[in-house]
């Protein structure tokens, strides 16, 4: 079982490092279709955050500021955005995740909108990973520290 770290030069330290951890997690999650990085290395980096604020705040406050009932919800919340990315476009006759859809959706038939709608599917997808690959990563850690809830 965790508890709480009782170094004060560690809490603080954490304290002050986990918004910016959490804000280059979402940054590699909003560029990755851009640059290098995506949902996979963003979703590790707010698991990384959430699992050093549950090893320096221990289980009480930790468990208030991110409960581990709502990983499961995020999950499937995230593979439901992945999937709901490319199901339309079997409705289309196109191939899984082709993104030509959404252009078709939203009228835009120059080569410089194709090139958009396919930038807001992949960010879609990006999004969907992310919360499915955080919320796996706090499953396997409440799981393994025996913090799971039923």
């Amino acid at each position: 079982m965790i508890t709480k770290h009782t170094s004060l030069v560690v809490n603080q330290s954490c304290r002050i490092m986990l918004p910016f951890i959490q804000l280059f997690a979402l940054y590699v999650i909003g560029h990755g279709h851009y640059s290098p990085g995506g949902g996979f290395q963003g979703g590790v980096l707010l698991a990384a955050a959430a699992l050093l604020l549950r090893l320096t705040l221990g289980p009480g406050p930790a468990g208030r500021l991110a409960r581990p009932a709502i990983a499961p919800l995020l999950g499937a919340a995230g593979v439901m955005i992945y999937a709901g990315t490319g199901l339309p476009a079997l409705l289309y006759g196109l191939p899984y995740l082709d993104y030509h859809w959404l252009a078709e959706a939203m009228g835009a038939h120059s080569h410089a909108g194709l090139a958009a709608w396919r930038g807001h599917g992949i960010l879609m997808v990006e999004i969907g990973v992310g919360l499915a690959v955080y919320s796996v990563l706090a499953l396997i850690f409440d799981a393994l520290v025996g913090r799971a809830e039923a």
